[in-house]
């Protein structure tokens, strides 16, 4: 690998946290650029690889023949040189409660664009915090790539919350011949709503209480409240407040905790849900920061979204760094922003 061709990203700038290193493993696949990321996840209390990041390197390193080196838990430092890709069946097991989805969105665009079907069989954890649950990719992230021309279909087999995890789920990829622009400016009527409150191996008193504060709250009728009791290795929770808005159906997520009242578990995803509505943009903050890889990759566009987090600032400067893209954030109002991907013209 030579020295003068390595893209070096600090995993330290930003929000410092894991998303920088999945995004630049991401684009190094998709662009076939070497890559050294280091000060890996600087900005969080236990730095360095942890096992569901040690996944994510060992599954990007699966598909694409990668020369690596950091391939270790609590590694800081990571070298990537990628191959090509290869469209195949996969398993990835994390052996934890970590986060499956983050896994699958390191390998997705790559495996989008490598010309062949792709089967993924992914085990771990399937409804966490801090990552997009099963759900969300499901409900809300896929059907927006669908209208682009990336098309993914998704199985859940099996729950995994944290710290059991033990979930699983499959996916087939089908071959992206060319990614639309994506263009979500306007947001429509509110089509339809639906509280999902969903729990594995605790009572079921917690998850009735969740869906009365969204009833309280929201004024959402009985019809749309819905308690989903299912099994998994270990006890979890989760309220899933879902919008459909014609082009998006927007996912407002909150995990249960010990010693957290149900009542608080749904506050947290209602305070997120109306900050949606009242901003009458199409897209919401999750969503949003998701997006820009795939634009990026693609044929860019405009997204108009809620006020840029940390999360999205950062991995806009990660992808700038790597890929021959311009972005461009605009403000039209305190929460409602234009996320503007272009190519860049060289003149």
């Amino acid at each position: 690998m030579k020295e003068d061709k390595v893209i070096v990203i600090d995993g330290s700038q930003g929000e410092g946290g894991g998303q920088i290193f999945r995004t630049t493993l991401t684009l190094a696949m998709c662009l076939g650029k070497p890559v050294r990321i280091k000060n890996i996840r600087a900005g969080r209390n236990r730095p360095g690889l942890l096992r569901q990041h040690l996944a994510c390197l060992r599954a990007a390193k699966e598909i694409s023949g990668a020369a690596v080196t950091g391939d270790e838990l609590g590694s800081s430092v990571v070298t990537f040189e990628p191959g090509k890709v290869k469209p195949g069946e996969y398993r990835f097991a994390i052996g934890s409660a970590g986060s499956t989805t983050l896994v699958f969105q390191t390998v997705l665009m790559p495996l989008l664009l490598a010309g062949g079907m792709s089967e993924l069989y992914l085990e771990g954890g399937t409804h966490n915090g801090m990552a997009p649950s099963f759900d969300f990719i499901e409900q809300c992230f896929l059907p927006v790539l669908s209208g682009i021309g990336c098309r993914v279909e998704v199985d859940l087999e099996r729950y995994g919350f944290y710290p059991a995890g033990g979930g699983a789920w499959c996916v087939r990829i089908h071959p992206a011949n060319k990614i639309q622009p994506l263009t979500l400016v306007e947001r429509g009527e509110v089509i339809s709503m639906e509280a999902v409150a969903l729990s594995a191996r605790i009572p079921s008193h917690v998850t009735e209480r969740e869906l009365s504060q969204v009833k309280k709250k929201c004024y959402w009728p009985e019809s749309s409240l819905n308690q989903r009791l299912v099994s998994s290795a270990g006890p979890g929770n989760m309220v899933s407040l879902r919008v459909n808005v014609g082009e998006v159906t927007e996912v407002f997520e909150s995990v249960g905790e010990r010693n957290v009242s149900a009542e608080r578990v749904a506050g947290r995803a209602i305070r997120e849900l109306k900050r949606y509505l009242e901003a009458g943009v199409p897209v919401g903050e999750h969503l949003a920061d998701q997006l820009v890889l795939p634009m990026a990759l693609g044929g860019g566009g405009c997204v108009q979204t809620l006020k840029p987090s940390q999360h999205l600032l950062t991995n806009i400067e990660v992808i700038k760094a790597i890929a021959d893209v311009k972005i461009v954030l605009t403000e039209n109002g305190d929460d409602d922003w234009d996320v503007i991907v272009s190519q860049k013209i060289e003149g």
